[in-house]
Parts: structure tokens; C-alpha cells; sequence
């Protein structure tokens, strides 16, 4: 696994860090982490983020063993009314 070095962190930074990795229970790498792929997350289009929510959202088996029908379809059928 890659590692990172930071220089020149700033000390009210590396603190609000230590705050934060403490109250959330995890290490300071760990806490770093986390923020890092939050602030990535974030960066990233709403359509990207968009597309890869609904690739990790499982498929919906309803008990008659049927599945719900894709909103985008549904919209577009609307649409078309």
C-alpha cells in the first residue's frame, strides 16, 4: 500500500486532525484516510457521484421474487405519456 508524506503541515491543522481521530475513535492515519476519499468524493461531478451510488445499491428482490423496475425507465415512460 502507498504512503504519504506531508510537509509543512500546519500545526492548528495536524491538532483539529488529532481532535478529529480521537473523537471518531480511529487512528491518525485512519482519520486521514477518511477525510481524504470524503474530500475526493466530493470533488467528483454529480453525475459521477450519481452513477456510482447507484452501482453499489443492491438490487431490490421483491417477495414474488420480481425486482422493482429501473427509475430511469419509469421516468422515461412517464416522460412519454
Amino acid at each position: 500500500m502507498p504512503t504519504l508524506q506531508v510537509r509543512d503541515l500546519p500545526e492548528d491543522v495536524y491538532h483539529r486532525l488529532q481532535d478529529l481521530a480521537e473523537s471518531d475513535h480511529r487512528s491518525l492515519a485512519q482519520e486521514t484516510v477518511v477525510l481524504l476519499r470524503d474530500a475526493i468524493g466530493a470533488r467528483q461531478s454529480p453525475r459521477t457521484r450519481r452513477h456510482l451510488v447507484l452501482a453499489e445499491m443492491p438490487t431490490v428482490i421483491l417477495p414474488d421474487g420480481k425486482t422493482l423496475p429501473d427509475p430511469v425507465d419509469l421516468i422515461r415512460e412517464d416522460r412519454d405519456r
